[in-house]
């Protein structure tokens, strides 16, 4: 469904990412590890269209989109929820559901389904629909920002760092969500510093330095204490 091969992305001239492959089959969670400033977001960001790749390709459902503009991929079914969510602060939990399909052509009777099922698998957000995203606690704007991802219906659900300014409670039910997804089959790349990330994931790689370092199934790397040393980039 998703696969990147010999991968290098970067700012300018500068490479936050060196030569990474990937690949994520239809209908699996695959985790992102790694410590702060490992890479992750940069990666994740290629993807998305919004980091520059600077070699290698970026295919989704066998269509190459390395060079595709970021609409164009959400469009196509590759969408991002960027670290720290993004929401409109000043918008109803509501009106930042249907802002996210605004450039779609939907009719009233789809962005009213689409609004129907997304509040169903999040309860509750069907209870705060009138409520500013701004005011809500950070375990329910994360809710939110993967809500609004999953209005445009996509192929593939890429979530940056979602467990970042959460409490351990929190983080707790939001990969329980993240965990219903897998259940109903949509594929999902998770970027992490948190090893539970694993718990929610079918397999993982480990990133350092803009490099993949190691991967495997995720309870083979959640056990393994080398990946731990890895990860803590001790």
């Amino acid at each position: 469904m998703l696969s990147i091969r010999g991968l290098s992305a970067g700012y300018g001239q500068v490479r936050a990412v060196h030569e990474v492959s990937i690949h994520l089959a239809e209908g699996e969670v695959v985790c992102l590890i790694g410590a702060n400033g490992a890479g992750k977001s940069s990666l994740m960001g290629a993807m998305a269209g919004i980091v520059s790749v600077l070699a290698g390709t970026v295919e989704l459902a066998g269509q190459d989109i390395t060079h595709d503009r970021p609409r164009q991929r959400v469009r196509d079914g590759l969408v991002l929820v960027p670290e720290g969510r993004h929401l409109f602060p000043s918008l109803s939990v509501r009106q930042n559901l249907l802002v996210s399909v605004a450039a779609l052509k939907l009719s009233r009777a789809e962005r009213a389904q689409r609004l129907e099922e997304v509040v169903d698998f999040f309860p509750v957000l069907a209870e705060r629909q009138r409520q500013l995203a701004g005011t809500m606690s950070g375990g329910e704007q994360q809710m939110l920002a993967i809500g609004r991802a999953l209005m445009t219906r996509p192929k593939v659900l890429l979530l940056d760092e979602p467990s970042t300014g959460l409490a351990p409670a929190l983080v707790e039910s939001v990969f329980e969500r993240i965990a219903a997804l897998r259940a109903q089959g949509l594929t999902v790349l998770i970027s992490e510093q948190n090893a539970i990330a694993l718990t929610a994931s079918d397999r993982g790689y480990v990133l350092t330095g803009g490099r993949v370092v190691a991967e495997g199934p995720a309870d083979q790397l959640a056990g393994d204490a080398d990946i731990e040393r890895i990860y803590l980039g001790l």
